[in-house]
């Protein structure tokens, strides 16, 4: 379920343990801005709670987050509860999470789970198997509706995360098409990587007119100049801050409203400084973006 701005802010003021009050920042939009937690890895294993602080302290106001198949939470996490009870101390909010895909029913109910402990909106995967011919696509798109009926019936969403991989062509159609149009839109939508559909090519914003309320979230990520398209592997690394890239931020926003945009995270694989410098960087331009 949604909450409102006013009652997202008015919630953080009742959080006990906070040491100050302050002001979450967020773009034009009015949502918070969110990170997912991969980016300071190494911060959040040194020290957990405390890099939950100082995200919060940025401006962020929003996390998300990966579940091992153990059930805990990645970069030294804890249990769902104790997890859930860390972001709690901080003021930050946990819309969704990522999983891994399950080998069978009774596992993905033990992550649904998971999921009504975390009070999860959302629950996602990537790519379940070797995906290297469009049958194997159309597979996917069958496994991912049927994870999607299971989120339905237990009163979560379900969406599916995409890399560079999902924009090959086989015999004649890009594989990321071919999801699109093989999944149902009422059980299966998307969080759409801006850096990885950027780096294979493709324009995010085609993809929010063509298939539009499909997007819910989104990754924002950007692309080093210099890079060029591929859908494959790759040398060196192209990640940079948001706004330091080539990525169009502001049009990706503006189109916002087309793609049915959420939530959207902050998301930096990779670093030429400290993680939580680059995680400030990226917060203090989407800060001073205006629509």
């Amino acid at each position: 379920m949604r909450i409102s701005r006013k009652q997202f802010v008015k919630s953080l003021a009742g959080f006990a343990g906070l040491t100050s009050v302050r002001q979450i920042s967020a773009n034009p939009l009015g949502l918070p801005i969110g990170i997912q937690l991969y980016t300071v890895r190494n911060d959040l294993q040194r020290d957990f709670q405390g890099t939950l602080q100082k995200l919060a302290a940025m401006g962020y106001g929003a996390v998300e987050a990966s579940v091992t198949s153990e059930g805990s939470i990645d970069f030294n996490g804890g249990a769902p509860r104790e997890f859930k009870s860390k972001l709690d101390q901080a003021g930050l909010l946990i819309p969704s999470c990522h999983f891994s895909p399950p080998k069978d029913d009774t596992e993905w109910a033990r992550r649904i789970d998971t999921a009504h402990e975390l009070k999860l909106e959302y629950m996602l995967c990537a790519a379940p198997f070797k995906t290297n011919s469009l049958d194997a696509w159309k597979r996917a798109s069958e496994f991912f509706n049927h994870l999607g009926e299971q989120c339905r019936d237990a009163g979560l969403r379900f969406a599916v995360h995409n890399h560079n991989a999902e924009f090959r062509v086989y015999e004649g159609v890009i594989a990321y098409d071919q999801l699109l149009k093989s999944t149902d839109k009422n059980l299966v939508e998307m969080e759409m990587d801006c850096f990885w559909t950027t780096f294979a090519g493709q324009d995010p914003v085609k993809y929010f007119r063509q298939y539009p309320g499909r997007f819910p979230l989104l990754h924002i990520k950007d692309l080093k100049t210099g890079y060029s398209p591929t859908t494959g592997e790759f040398q060196g690394n192209p990640f940079v801050e948001v706004g330091n890239g080539v990525v169009n931020w502001k049009r990706i926003f503006d189109a916002a409203s087309v793609a049915g945009l959420k939530h959207y995270y902050v998301e930096q694989d990779r670093w030429d400084r400290p993680s939580l410098e680059s995680a400030r960087i990226s917060v203090d331009y989407l800060k001073k973006l205006t629509g």
